[in-house]
């Protein structure tokens, strides 16, 4: 097993994973943009869709939403503590029936047929977490795809601006005083993460060439018992676009959810949200903005793809 997997499953399997992930919506602001851009491009994708794979589902925001839609869904997740809660919200919300729940890895999809699913997804970018055998995961996820398949993966471009911003989470707070271990960390750091910051130009011009970030320093934090953040795979927009091309996918479509919020200040953003008529039109208005392929690739931290699976297909990229 490969470090990235093991740094995957120490993460993701840290006690209160589950709990925490499940709140996002109500604690971050990018989360509510990001999710409503998922969502809607989601159901405008569901036309002859009976059967769906959720891979990396988490705690189940996607799983039990199609489940609710009358889709029969495996929910798929490194985490045990993520499918614990996701049963647990999945019974509450009364579609425990319509879901099968799996643990596993992404990098390990031998127990699924070619062309199982009509619709296969991956948001949140844990295809970006299973380094350096994200080209093949993807192949894998296309080959059980038989109609659509849709992918979030971590943004390179979206992603190098924040390598200039160390307080770039504390933007999209809902409450800076919330329940939330991270939330309080940021906004008692805030002013020292300022202070101490130095922009390195050698960090940023290796992760726009590369597109890695982490690597040494994580396997030895693991390796000391810690649970790092994983180390992740960035994509740029032509390069996610080509690779599925190649495995066969067909109409490949980009976008980049967070693009629009993330231009504007935590003060006005909170003041959005908080009132429902603006927080409505200003969701339809960032997902028009963030669907603009001129501003794909500035997704907040996810670069979004959606592609056709043809009914006869050759996919070069396959293995």
């Amino acid at each position: 097993m490969d470090y990235s997997r093991k740094i995957s499953e120490r993460q993701w399997n840290l006690p209160g994973k589950g709990e925490l992930e499940s709140r996002r919506e109500a604690t971050y602001i990018d989360d509510i943009i990001q999710k409503d851009h998922l969502q809607r491009r989601l159901l405008e994708n569901l036309d002859g869709v009976e059967t769906v794979f959720d891979g990396g589902a988490g705690c189940g925001r996607f799983s039990i939403l199609l489940a609710k839609r009358g889709c029969r869904v495996t929910h798929f997740d490194i985490s045990q503590p993520m499918i614990d809660k996701a049963r647990e919200l999945a019974e509450e919300a009364g579609v425990l029936d319509r879901i099968t729940f799996v643990k596993g890895a992404l990098e390990d999809l031998n127990a699924f047929a070619d062309r199982s699913f009509d619709l296969v997804i991956s948001f949140d970018a844990p295809v970006s977490y299973t380094w350096p055998n994200q080209e093949r995961v993807i192949a894998e996820l296309v080959r059980i795809a038989r109609r659509k398949i849709m992918l979030s993966v971590s943004s390179r471009l979206g992603t190098l601006p924040y390598l200039a911003n160390p307080i770039q989470k504390n933007q999209f707070f809902l409450d800076e005083e919330a329940d939330d271990p991270f939330v309080r960390w940021c906004a008692e750091n805030r002013d020292a993460m300022i202070e101490g910051f130095r922009f390195d130009r050698e960090r940023a011009e290796k992760l726009w060439a590369d597109g890695l970030m982490g690597g040494e320093d994580e396997i030895a934090e693991y390796e000391r018992g810690g649970a790092p953040w994983c180390i992740t795979y960035t994509f740029l927009p032509e390069e996610l676009k080509g690779i599925l091309t190649a495995d066969g996918v067909r109409n490949v479509r980009l976008s980049g959810p967070g693009a629009c919020g993330r231009t504007i200040p935590r003060e006005i953003l909170v003041k959005i949200m908080k009132d429902p008529g603006q927080r409505r039109d200003f969701l339809d208005f960032c997902y028009r903005f963030d669907s603009d392929p001129s501003v794909c690739g500035m997704g907040k931290d996810n670069l979004l793809a959606v592609g056709d699976i043809p009914a006869e297909r050759e996919c070069s990229g396959m293995p």
